[in-house]
């Protein structure tokens, strides 16, 4: 018999759903203390005797994208998105505390010169685009754009006339994959920074979740390659260079690792990029080796917001559109809210 807890559990009294919004310092030696008060008060036993296997990867659930004021902060089209989401996400982990077996945050991770940050590029003014520029093939073959040959050092051992081709090569196979085009980010997610970090409320509960199951947290760091995007945790936008020689890989252990799951629970940030695309992947590996699989996936819908620039751009009606199509397939949407007991396709 399965000592694994099935029922709805009451949210710890240490969560303040208003500081959701705000950073500040976990208390970690406390917080141990009362996940193992918890778990015993509530019978709640270590992850590794879960009949039922239950990841939850939470998507780029980080200060850059989730507190407001930060650099990409996703509003949604209701403004406070990303805290919203926040919020449901942690009750939803301190509910289902007995019976989520592991937890996959993924972080954006990035440095200064990355080829979708300002610096990579520069005109024939010296001037760097500025945050938000698209820059299209078009623009880049007629040198309205180039490379800053002053990276060149940093970046591809002083071979700028590599860069050049890599920088060209890229920007077509990105028009050519159908992906979003070049867009040059605000600096975000900056290694070190405090961007980078998870939001404050979310590595509470994610410490919280690990000392009580006894389950190690499973952090997956992506967006380090200064050649590439990665949007996906599960493969950068472009693997090859010009010469056709690998520049990145998929992350193929990770993708085998959460196949190997009874389920799969996806939220985080942002709804139509990262955990967009995310989701894209894994829903190809999933047809590549049997469709079946994607009944296994569960997409919680109130706990993921889309970028929504006011007057600017809107990409609501996409992510809608992708989540339809990943529903279409076999996965399944839910709601933070409801129990998973209820869910379709998941036996307790």
């Amino acid at each position: 018999m399965s000592t694994q807890t099935t029922k709805q559990l009451p949210i710890p009294p240490h969560f303040d759903a208003k500081k959701v919004g705000e950073v500040w310092r976990v208390l970690y030696e406390e917080r141990s203390h009362d996940a193992q008060a918890w778990a015993k008060k509530h019978n709640i036993a270590p992850a590794a005797k879960d009949k039922t296997r239950i990841c939850l990867m939470v998507i780029d659930a980080q200060n850059t994208f989730c507190i407001p004021k930060f650099e990409l902060f996703v509003g949604g089209r209701s403004g406070t998105g990303a805290v919203d989401d926040n919020v449901r996400l942690c009750e939803f982990i301190y509910r289902n505390l007995g019976l989520i077996t592991t937890i996959y945050p993924t972080m954006d991770t990035h440095t200064a010169m990355q080829i979708f940050h300002s610096l990579f590029w520069v005109n024939d003014a010296g001037e760097h685009p500025a945050p938000m520029t698209i820059i299209s093939l078009d623009e880049v073959q007629k040198g309205v754009w180039k490379v800053n040959p002053a990276i060149a050092h940093s970046v591809a051992g002083g071979n700028y006339l590599g860069l050049m081709r890599h920088a060209s090569h890229y920007v077509d196979k990105l028009s050519d994959g159908g992906k979003y085009p070049l867009i040059i980010w605000p600096y975000h997610a900056m290694l070190g920074g405090i961007g980078h970090a998870l939001v404050s409320s979310v590595e509470e509960a994610l410490f919280f979740h690990a000392i009580a199951r006894n389950s190690q947290t499973g952090f997956e760091i992506k967006g380090g390659n200064p050649l590439t995007e990665n949007y996906s945790v599960l493969r950068p936008e472009v693997l090859e260079g010009a010469d056709g020689r690998p520049i990145a890989q998929k992350n193929a252990r990770f993708i085998q690792k959460l196949l190997e799951f009874d389920a799969v629970i996806i939220a985080g940030q942002a709804k139509s990029h990262c955990v967009a695309w995310t989701i894209d992947d894994l829903l190809t590996e999933i047809v590549a080796q049997d469709p079946n699989l994607a009944k296994k996936v569960y997409l919680l819908e109130d706990c993921t917001s889309p970028v929504v620039v006011p007057g600017v751009i809107d990409f609501t009606d996409p992510a809608d559109a992708a989540f339809k199509r990943f529903a279409d397939a076999g996965m399944h949407i839910v709601k933070s809210t409801q129990p998973i007991e209820t869910w379709a396709d998941i036996t307790l």
